[in-house]
């Protein structure tokens, strides 16, 4: 049915680490017909190592340069829907990668973020005693970027990441410009 929906074009759904895109990046991968691709878990790949060693063995910029590396490669492909690092919009030269596809940013309240984030202890991150308040910290400090997006999704409290996915599908139309036909 969305088969031809974004004809080919990848879409990259990013926003704050918790927000559930890997997740949503499944089911969006299985409704599209096309394959996906965790980031993280590419850089994991490729370092031979946890994100968490990464952090601690390169320190964020040693990370973030990974990073970088891995998407330039991931956006020579087409037809993948992809889940990126929470802060791969940082970096400038990033969303020169993103612009090629579709941007899908799941916007998720901090609450809700905390409450699927309290217990997980592998992001370097979030190695804070006040969890809260560093997830508020990371989401001012990058909302003006994830607003760049072509596309916004407000995640409510008990969406299901099937839900998710079947909003960023209904949405899609609504960023894309008509082709001529």
């Amino acid at each position: 049915m969305t088969n031809n929906l974004l004809k080919g074009v990848n879409l990259y759904l990013i926003g704050m680490m918790g927000a559930g895109k890997s997740t949503v990046g499944q089911v969006l991968a299985q409704h599209l017909g096309y394959g996906f691709v965790d980031i993280d878990t590419v850089i994991e790949t490729a370092g031979g190592k946890t994100i968490t060693q990464l952090f601690q063995d390169e320190g964020e910029s040693g990370f973030r340069q990974l990073e970088t590396e891995v998407l330039a490669q991931v956006c020579s492909f087409t037809k993948l829907a992809i889940a990126t690092g929470g802060g791969i919009v940082l970096r400038q030269q990033n969303w020169s990668y993103l612009h090629h596809g579709l941007i899908v940013w799941l916007d998720v309240p901090v609450e809700i973020l905390y409450a699927r984030l309290a217990e997980d202890t592998t992001r370097p991150l979030l190695q804070n005693s006040d969890l809260q308040g560093k997830l508020r910290s990371l989401l001012e400090q990058r909302q003006h970027l994830y607003s760049q997006a072509d596309l916004r999704i407000t995640v409510s409290e008990g969406e299901t990441p099937e839900q998710i996915a079947i909003r960023v599908l209904n949405e899609i139309p609504s960023v894309l410009k008509p082709t001529e036909g």
